[in-house]
């Protein structure tokens, strides 16, 4: 059983004159362990794919499987459980919490489930350092670096025994050293068993992958099996029509 599953998965925005047909008819499966790239250029629908894979809007069509359960008609209250304890996210504006350090950023989802403050901040502490901002632990948001801000937020989706990862540009922000640190630490997630899903318009972050997904125009035009190089990549995801 995948632990992403997207069937038949349709989104449409306004309607009449002014409707969008933001995905159509997207099929697409990650298994535990695995880690799939989307790749397409601006607009081709990457970013509203993310959103619906987390639950963060629902497909106007289609459904969306998460652990084999649907969550196209759960009640508000358990998708907010199901993304809680499940999902990790990694957002292109990083929604960290300013009145909050970045290790309190880190550990509040652990501390939200339950995990005691001590144990919580141990492992908050483990994932900052595993991406060289252990000695920035105690700053704020906004006393932080862009890609300091972005590996506080990929620090945090990834704390913790969530199982499936969602990151939308991860090394947006990040120079080639740390971009190669965050990938190493999302691989790492993978090997334990959790599934990811990435966007990014990177063709090296996406080598990394399993799969690459190629979207335009809201449709999955092309997948690649096994990695190719980046050079390639590139190449592919201009040529597609």
């Amino acid at each position: 059983m995948s632990m992403l599953e997207l069937r038949n998965v349709s989104k449409v925005y306004g309607e009449g004159a002014t409707e969008v047909d933001a995905l159509s008819d997207i099929d697409l499966a990650v298994e535990r362990g695995s880690l799939v790239a989307i790749m397409g250029p601006s607009g081709s629908g990457k970013s509203t794919l993310l959103t619906i894979a987390g639950s963060l809007e629902l497909p106007t069509t289609g459904d969306v499987m998460i652990n084999g359960t649907n969550v196209v008609g759960m009640s508000r209250y358990d998708k907010a459980r199901l993304r809680r304890r499940t999902i990790g996210y990694v957002f292109q504006d990083f929604n960290l919490l300013a009145g909050l350090t970045a290790v309190e950023n880190v550990s509040l989802p652990l501390e939200l489930d339950g995990v005691p403050l001590k144990r919580a901040r141990v492992q908050g502490m483990s994932a900052l350092d595993a991406l060289g901002l252990a000695h920035r632990a105690g700053r704020f948001p906004d006393e932080l670096s862009g890609g300091e801000r972005q590996r506080v937020a990929i620090a945090r989706a990834v704390v913790g025994e969530r199982s499936l990862l969602l990151a939308d540009e991860p090394s947006g922000a990040l120079d080639s050293v740390n971009g190669e640190a965050v990938m190493r630490m999302i691989l790492a997630a993978c090997h334990g068993g959790v599934a990811a899903l990435v966007v990014t318009h990177d063709a090296k972050l996406a080598s990394w992958a399993d799969r690459v997904v190629f979207l335009r125009d809201g449709r999955a035009v092309d997948e690649t099996l096994p990695p190719q190089p980046p050079e390639e990549l590139l190449s592919q995801q201009a040529t597609n029509p």
